[in-house]
């Protein structure tokens, strides 16, 4: 499995026959919402022709740790 890390901006030339996320609702955004992230078996063709260049191609461990970053997670503050 390979997850790549997309551009907002990029948003509307993915095929989602393509990969695993089935809509725009099922895409993970950062916190910011300047990025994406995807996740496919089979490189899609909206990339490897160049329509969509990743910023980053990460392996499920690689994207685990990602996740865990204030960029892409909110810090859940819990009062005592």
């Amino acid at each position: 499995m390979t997850y790549a890390i997309i551009d907002i901006l990029d948003k509307d030339k993915i095929d989602f026959s393509e990969i695993f996320q089935t809509s725009e609702e099922t895409l993970r955004e950062s916190i910011d919402g300047t990025e994406f992230v995807i996740k496919y078996d089979l490189r899609p063709s909206f990339i490897s022709n160049g329509s969509v260049t990743p910023n980053q191609e990460l392996t499920h461990a690689e994207v685990l740790e990602l996740m865990s970053t204030e960029v892409w997670t909110n810090e859940i503050i819990i009062e005592l």
